[in-house]
């Protein structure tokens, strides 16, 4: 017994000495990563520091933190700022801020809020559905597939584009902001998520199990049909039953009434507060410095509805990307657009700018990623939407720095604005929605080539939160 024990133990001290040859950090290694951290004599005060102090209030750059230059040359219209509190939802505040704004500049006077509780329950069950039918579509494929894992990793999600707004609002309406007003889980939305997750991979497997046990197709579409019943009572009960008809009158931006209330349904009120389909009027362009410019791509399963629009979009190098953007502006139209925002930010002053913080020098090292490299390993990509409003352009015409009504409430940064520099903004900024009006022929023609499909997976094809 002892015998065994003996060889038991030299076995294992024998491929524990091997592992740690093989690339794990041995003894030798670890002292001198401890010899080179304390020939640094002034390390020691530096984690004093860090032991009580946020690590952006120690490289916060003094030089950069002056007073904010709040004058912009070309600015839209302001309107009131929205909150999505605890929820993923961006992309619809943005989107939403876009159509509403085109509604008050076309009629000069009146102003609207639409609901976003309202879009959001139909964001969220279509969402279901396209789960539900892509594990049908994918049922014969194994469970460890990537794109069968693709849809059980995340069955439904808040985050989304400038797309599902416009399939999503055509396809359902609108309605205003105070006849479907917000409820607790629209804006506390991880415990809804986490439950309705749970029960749609439930579904799914069951799904799967009737496609590999060869069930009628019409016993299998049934199935997902009550699955989508069960789905829809959760949403009814969390974000509440959606409004089928309703009364409304338009009010100015002083509250002022200034229509007689009129009866409607949200198809109906879409069609007079938009005007007409959103999609065909719009293209999408990003900087993706991996990928070649001036060409089209989309992402495969990257849409809100199972029937609607994957993401499309025109690859652009920045310099055209901000012609479009100042093009659009100086028209007095807004756009929906997504960066990275939690790079450099300066949260209390709603400023963003790539000299903020000097994190460099704290840790003495280096921070040298190109934005190709940053996207290519996952450490930079598009995380947040906001609606571009303003930029000021030097006396050449070039862009000095942009604003964007935020969607974190009226009290935060710049009374609910952010500003952000032109060398930040060519960093990190990654996607804008632009009405085709302002786009040239030759970009219109790029656009409309056959896309490149891209996978889902990809490091910058995250969702807006």
């Amino acid at each position: 017994m002892k015998k065994t024990f003996l060889l038991l133990f030299a076995a294992f001290a024998l491929t524990a000495t091997a592992q740690t040859a093989g690339g794990g950090i041995s003894a030798q290694m670890l002292q001198q990563m401890e010899r080179q951290y304390a020939a640094q004599p002034a390390n020691k005060a530096l984690r004093n520091a860090l032991a009580s102090n946020a690590i952006d209030n120690l490289t916060k750059n003094h030089a950069n933190a002056g007073a904010l230059d709040t004058y912009f040359g070309i600015e839209t219209k302001k309107q009131s700022i929205h909150d999505q509190q605890s929820s993923g939802r961006c992309w619809m505040f943005s989107g939403l801020n876009v159509l509403r704004a085109n509604f008050a500049q076309r009629t000069d006077s009146l102003t609207v809020e639409f609901s976003q509780a309202y879009l959001f329950f139909y964001d969220q069950l279509e969402k279901a559905n396209l789960f539900l039918q892509g594990v049908i579509d994918t049922a014969k494929e194994p469970i460890d597939a990537q794109r069968v894992q693709f849809f059980f990793k995340t069955p439904i999600g808040d985050g989304g584009t400038f797309c599902g707004v416009a399939d999503l609002a055509e396809k359902y309406g609108l309605v205003p902001m105070a006849i479907q007003p917000e409820t607790f889980s629209a804006e506390n939305t991880s415990r809804m998520a986490a439950l309705i997750k749970s029960k749609l991979r439930e579904y799914g497997l069951q799904l799967r199990k009737m496609v590999a046990e060869g069930k009628k197709p019409a016993d299998i579409q049934r199935a997902k049909e009550e699955a989508l019943s069960q789905i829809y009572g959760m949403l009814v009960m969390t974000l509440g039953e959606p409004v089928k008809e309703f009364t409304y009158a338009f009010r100015n931006k002083d509250g002022k009434q200034l229509t007689q209330a009129k009866r409607y349904t949200p198809k109906s009120f879409y069609d007079e507060v938009v005007g007409g389909p959103i999609n065909g009027t719009f293209i999408m362009v990003m900087n993706d410095p991996r990928r070649p410019y001036y060409k089209t791509f989309e992402v495969e399963y990257d849409r809100h509805t199972y029937d609607g629009h994957n993401w499309k979009y025109l690859n652009l190098p920045m310099d055209d990307i901000e012609q479009l953007a100042v093009a659009s502006l100086k028209d007095g139209r807004k756009l929906y657009s997504s960066y990275d925002v939690g790079k450099q930010l300066d949260r209390k002053r709603g400023y963003a700018d790539t000299e903020n913080f000097d994190y460099a020098s704290l840790f003495d090292t280096t921070f040298g990623m190109t934005k190709a490299e940053r996207i290519s390993t996952f450490d930079s990509g598009s995380t947040h939407a906001m609606t571009l409003t303003a930029v000021d352009v030097d006396a050449n015409g070039k862009a000095t720095k942009w604003k964007v009504e935020n969607s974190w409430g009226a009290s935060w940064g710049q009374q609910g604005c952010l500003i952000m520099t032109d060398r930040w903004f060519r960093e990190y900024m990654f996607r804008l929605v632009v009405n085709k009006k302002y786009v040239s022929d030759k970009l219109l023609k790029d656009y409309e080539q056959k896309p490149v499909m891209v996978m889902p997976e990809d490091p910058l094809f995250q969702e807006d939160r």
